[in-house]
């Protein structure tokens, strides 16, 4: 099994707020493709990193789970292209590991 996590941001590069219904629209898409998805929205984390200008940046994410039995590396790079056009980001993080069961 593998477990794949996805980094949301809360605003766009622009500061302007992502709407709820994007978010329940990628809840949407991974429960039609995957059977099931894990949202974590109640408490956002907090990103903070350093720009190539030496400033400090910082967001707000959630994120979304999803389990699944195949990698599929080549549907999540195109699915990971078509959030960072919706959501106005120059990257969003799509991460995996193995996990097994108990």
């Amino acid at each position: 099994m593998y477990l794949f996590q996805i980094l949301l941001p809360l605003f766009t590069k622009n500061n302007r707020q992502i709407s709820r219904a994007e978010f329940s629209r990628v809840n949407d898409e991974l429960t039609k493709r995957y059977g099931g998805v894990t949202s974590y929205m109640r408490a956002p984390a907090e990103g903070l990193w350093i720009t190539s200008g030496n400033k400090k940046a910082r967001d707000q994410i959630v994120t979304i789970e999803v389990m699944t039995s195949t990698r599929a590396k080549r549907w999540w790079r195109k699915y990971q292209k078509t959030l960072e056009r919706r959501f106005d980001q120059q990257y969003v993080v799509i991460r995996y590991q193995v996990c097994k069961t108990i």
